[in-house]
Formats: structure tokens, C-alpha cells, sequence
């Protein structure tokens, strides 16, 4: 069963299913300050599937620029964001793959889309065979 973490392991979480819905870059403003880097990498389960089994979450709620509102959950110790849910994907969790504490669920997450690639940085090149989208 995969499982993911914070960075100080205070706020963990299993996944029951394994089923990755789908798998997203995303460059948009949001994803960019909560890792902290050009993007994030999201991974969308079914939110009944992924269930957090030690510690305590703090979330944050925003108006994404896409003017959806967007939820952040994240460690109340260490502050490292595990997860998202966004109104536009009900049922749904995004998970920031980072999160995960094996290498096998990244190796499993290749990108099927870039979103928000009209903020990608210049210097950034598209990954093959994943679609370019300039929104959601």
C-alpha cells in the first residue's frame, strides 16, 4: 500500500487503492508557491481512498487565478503541503507526489499533461507524449 509524508513525518497518509486517476504537471501560480519550485507534480486519487493515519492537518482555502476555490492541506509541525482538493474535481484529492515516501510511485507517475503551460518558465522544455494544456 503506498503511503507519503511530511518533511518531519508528523502527517502521514496510506492509499487503499493504488489507482491513480490521473497524473498532472501543473505550472499555474498556486502549485509554483505551495512547492516551491517552476511546478508541481500532482497525482489525482479518489478522495475516499487516501486516508491520513498519523498527526494533524491545517488547511488553507484560496481562490485559485482560475477563480475556483482551492483547499491545501497541510503538516501543522513542519508546514510541508501534503494534499489539495479543488471544487472542479469533486470526490477527488490531489496529492503532491513529492509526498510519497517510495521511489516506485514516482517511477508510476509519469505526466500525461502539463497544465498551466503558459507560465512555464522558457528555459523548461514539454515532456514527451504528455498534453499541453494552457489551463485546467
Amino acid at each position: 500500500m503506498p503511503t507519503g509524508s511530511c518533511l518531519c513525518h508528523h502527517l502521514r497518509y496510506d492509499d487503499r487503492t493504488k489507482i491513480v486517476i490521473s497524473q498532472a504537471t501543473c505550472f499555474c501560480l498556486s502549485c509554483r508557491k505551495i512547492s516551491g519550485g517552476t511546478n508541481s507534480l500532482n497525482l489525482l486519487y479518489p478522495e475516499n481512498k487516501v486516508h491520513v493515519i498519523a498527526g494533524s492537518a491545517k488547511r488553507y482555502s484560496q481562490i485559485h487565478e482560475s477563480g475556483m476555490k482551492l483547499e491545501i492541506t497541510f503538516c501543522g509541525e513542519c508546514g510541508c503541503t501534503i494534499y489539495k482538493t479543488h471544487e472542479s474535481f469533486p470526490g477527488k484529492i490531489i496529492i503532491l507526489a513529492g509526498t510519497l515516501d517510495n521511489l516506485d510511485g514516482l517511477e508510476e507517475s509519469t505526466p500525461e499533461q502539463e497544465l498551466f503551460v503558459k507560465h512555464r518558465a522558457s528555459w523548461l522544455t514539454s515532456l514527451d507524449g504528455a498534453e499541453q494544456k494552457l489551463e485546467f
